[in-house]
């Protein structure tokens, strides 16, 4: 995965010098953005002029929304890296995020704009990014990353799923919102197991650590990855099914036992590196719960199911939205006081998700409190990192891998 940091003479703003810039920019804002908007919906203090039901719109805008774009900013910086191939800059960079933005805005007017209107403002960017991504990974011959194009495939699935339901000809939309979380969560299976160990390993080589280094890719990992998407599958076509407890307890056990081997308590010191470990753990915890609760049902669906999106793709998407800002504009791959209270709100906000259901009378302020460090996290990451990302990349350094 080294860089290949071959780019055009580009002389426009720098924000849309590269892929990874305005799409971590928009889905930092969107993502801070949109909770207190959710919030204030759900407790009936305003309401949001969408077609689709209160719930449904929230998941939607995670998904199909703030994660979409992240995983867009991801995808048009490694991809360059993986293929040897010029990156998208200018004016197609920039004709995507606007697609981008036109879903957010179909989807938020659906109700005063019609469902048709909005479903075509929301799909014609999955489609135009699946036709990008797939154009890029074929021309380059890259074949190791064609599930790349699967994953996206099913993104537009889900979210096709959602707008069928908001026609009146179907009720899928929690069926495609499901299928849109799951297929995050196997990116960060699958992504998470080439990064997560990659980056520790290099960082204890370079400080001489005695330790032991994280483990090569082997069995335990190929076996991982099946056994996660079986469980990822049965959880979405059959999510309250007696028996989908069981390939999600075989998940839990698997990727603990896979993150134990990645020598995470080796990174304590260096918090760019614990916080890869931590959002990968969200994702042990996760199916750990969802399985508790298949067996006894003692806690709401909810809690294993934020421990999966707040805590394993929150944590995880800023894991790699801060390191890859860093190192793609040219500054050094340290987490100031800033980055680590990032990581730090968006942790405070998955453990009170978790627990707000707990809370009793006091749900709705241990929920807005969750809301908060949510908000915070990504809106400090806006703060902090906007400035870099709209500026001519710092001189003295190459490129870094994604």
């Amino acid at each position: 995965m080294a860089a290949i940091p071959r780019y055009h003479r580009y002389h426009g703003p720098a924000l849309l010098s590269a892929g990874f810039r305005p799409f971590f920019v928009v889905a930092a804002l969107w993502a801070a953005v949109v909770i207190p908007l959710w919030l204030a919906f759900y407790a009936g203090a305003s309401a949001v002029p969408t077609a689709l039901p209160p719930t449904i719109w929230h998941v939607h805008e995670m998904v199909f929304g703030y994660a979409t774009a992240t995983v867009a900013g991801f995808l048009l910086t490694a991809i360059p890296n993986w293929t040897g191939r010029m990156p998208l800059q200018g004016t197609p960079l920039v004709a995507l995020v606007l697609l981008w933005a036109a879903g957010r805005a179909g989807v938020m007017l659906s109700a005063q704009i019609g469902a048709a209107t909005a479903a075509v403002a929301d799909l014609v960017f999955p489609i135009a990014f699946l036709a990008v991504v797939g154009r890029e990974i074929v021309a380059g011959r890259n074949w190791r990353n064609l599930p790349m194009l699967a994953a996206l495939a099913f993104l537009l699935a889900g979210n096709l799923l959602v707008h069928l339901e908001a026609f009146g000809w179907t009720a899928t939309a929690e069926l495609g919102n499901r299928l849109g979380v799951a297929t995050l969560l196997m990116l960060i299976s699958f992504v998470g197991g080439r990064i997560v160990p990659s980056f520790t390993r290099n960082w204890l080589a370079k400080h001489r650590s005695g330790n032991a280094t994280p483990a090569g890719f082997d069995w335990v990992d190929r076996t991982t990855l099946v056994v996660t998407a079986v469980a990822l599958v049965v959880w979405t076509i059959a999510p309250d099914a007696a028996w989908t407890a069981w390939p999600e307890l075989a998940t839990a056990l698997a990727v603990g036992i896979r993150l134990a081997r990645w020598r995470g308590g080796s990174t304590l010191r260096e918090p760019l590196l614990w916080v890869l470990h931590l959002g990968y753990g969200w994702l042990a915890l996760g199916f750990l719960l969802l399985a508790v609760n298949g067996f006894a049902p003692l806690l709401p669906a909810t809690t294993a199911l934020h421990a999966l999106t707040v805590g394993a793709i929150g944590t995880m998407t800023l894991a790699v939205m801060t390191r890859a800002s860093l190192g793609h504009t040219g500054r050094p791959l340290v987490a100031g006081t800033g980055t680590t209270t990032i990581y730090v709100l968006i942790t405070l906000a998955a453990v009170l998700r978790l627990l707000a259901p707990l809370a009793g009378a006091q749900y709705l302020l241990v929920l807005s409190l969750a809301g908060a460090a949510w908000s915070g996290a990504f809106g400090l990451f806006a703060v902090l990192y906007g400035p870099p990302l709209m500026s001519p990349r710092a001189a003295g350094e190459a490129a870094r891998p994604i």
